[in-house]
């Protein structure tokens, strides 16, 4: 059981560490690949957008074919477009390289789920869950600083060397201790719904980034198309019918909202490497500092739940994240500012990044829809990820200056936060939450 758990951990390490790593390295990318510092957001955009394609691909194929060789091609997908990234001699071909790594690291988390499911027993299987999921805090603290010290010292390209040795264990171990059966049959993937999503999202990616309207408006009318396709597909992606309460239907705007804030911390390296000077190792550690507050926040903000409710740690989380945010975006010419802001913005991501969503969402669903609804919450944040990279790319596309593009984002997400506030401000207090739902409670 414990081997079985470090393999589920180590791939989904793997997958997560992908992401933030590369946060300080935007600049020397830029550089390697003459690349405009808001053409730079693709590489995280391509890389959610097909984050979203592999869980629902992955999770389906899985309860198909078996944990065991899902999880096998996921993690081969992800060294071979390490390979690629390696190997790349232009920015087009990075970018298909970070979209096969995607398509690999996308699948690994849900396949680790389901493989927890069917193992472990249900009296244990929420501290494995807890385990496995830990690994993403941790890549989260530790990437940034990774990231940098291999930037500064070598190479970019030397942070997907990395990989490989790390797929190769991964690989190895998973050969013995993954099962290998597919216990669950789902009903067929709703390809129609899947494609109107990732051609309405790629659509709205390339207008913002560019500030190409006609585009960004036919992804509007695609999304638009999505959500009428769910109401009446027949395995919905994102079922509507979960959307029953005014409640929940904040909760997953705000989701997507909060999402659109996180997109913010992937650019804090390359400003403090633009604004302050500073190398690619130290504006990784910086960088760092701030996932780190995060990830010690979320404990406390869990605790606050049972004591003053969701909406309130929700609120707190958004003002103090409104806060840092604000004082990054006025004053991260000065790397004491810069550094204190990082500390703050972390503090609110803590509590927003935490528990509150899922404790809302488990709280008003009754218990046969509840995994659907915490899965879409997955889906949700992902979605605003993908949105806060594409709307800073935009801005920073447009500006007549570096620095300016980094301002206006910054001051973009302030307003960003704004919103967040509001929905937050709408959702029940604890003691309305408290009241299980009728149908829940029959």
């Amino acid at each position: 059981m414990n081997r079985l758990l470090w393999t589920l951990a180590l791939g989904v390490f793997a997958g997560a560490l992908d992401l933030s790593v590369l946060s300080p390295a935007l600049p020397a990318l830029g550089q390697a690949f003459t690349v405009q510092t808001g053409d730079l957001a693709w590489i995280f955009t391509v890389y959610l957008l097909v984050t979203v394609v592999s869980i629902a691909v992955a999770g389906s194929m899985a309860d198909r074919f078996g944990r065991r060789p899902i999880y096998l091609i996921c993690i081969s997908l992800f060294a071979a477009g390490s390979i690629v990234a390696i190997l790349a001699p232009n920015y087009p071909v990075f970018l298909a390289a970070r979209a096969i790594q995607a398509l690999g690291a996308g699948g690994i988390f849900p396949v680790a789920t389901a493989a927890i499911g069917d193992v472990v027993p249900a009296a244990r299987r929420g501290a494995a869950l807890g385990i496995v999921a830990a690994t993403w805090g941790f890549a989260a603290v530790i990437g940034p600083s990774i990231g940098g010290l291999i930037t500064h010292y070598v190479s970019w390209r030397y942070i997907f060397v990395l990989n490989l040795p790390l797929a190769a264990i991964v690989f190895a171990m998973a050969l013995k201790e993954v099962p290998a059966n597919a216990p669950r049959q789902r009903e067929a993937l709703d390809v129609v719904g899947l494609a109107l999503l990732c051609g309405g999202l790629l659509a709205l990616m390339d207008g913002l980034i560019s500030s190409g309207v006609a585009t960004g408006l036919a992804g509007v009318a695609l999304l638009v198309g999505f959500a009428f396709w769910e109401r009446s597909a027949r395995n919905p992606i994102v079922p509507l019918e979960i959307l029953r309460t005014p409640q929940l239907v904040r909760t997953y705007a705000l989701e997507v909202v909060i999402g659109i804030l996180e997109g913010s911390l992937f650019f804090i390296p390359a400003v403090l490497v633009a604004a302050d000077g500073l190398s690619s190792a130290a504006a990784g550690f910086a960088a760092a500092l701030g996932a780190f507050m995060f990830v010690l926040v979320i404990p406390a903000s869990g605790r606050a739940l049972d004591r003053i409710g969701s909406r309130d740690v929700l609120l707190a989380g958004t003002i103090v994240s409104e806060i840092g945010l604000a004082l990054f975006a006025l004053g991260f010419n000065s790397l004491p500012v810069a550094l204190i802001a990082i500390v703050i913005a972390g503090a609110g991501f803590g509590a927003l990044l935490g528990a509150p969503t899922r404790y809302i969402v488990t709280n008003e669903t009754p218990q046969r829809a509840r995994a659907t609804s915490v899965g879409l919450l997955s889906q949700a944040l992902i979605v605003g990820q993908i949105l806060g990279s594409s709307l800073a790319g935009g801005l920073m596309s447009a500006a007549q200056s570096e620095l300016a593009g980094y301002r206006h984002a910054y001051l973009a997400f302030c307003a960003v936060a704004f919103v967040a506030l509001l929905l937050a401000a709408g959702l029940k207090p604890r003691d309305a939450e408290r009241r299980r739902p009728i149908e829940e409670a029959a």
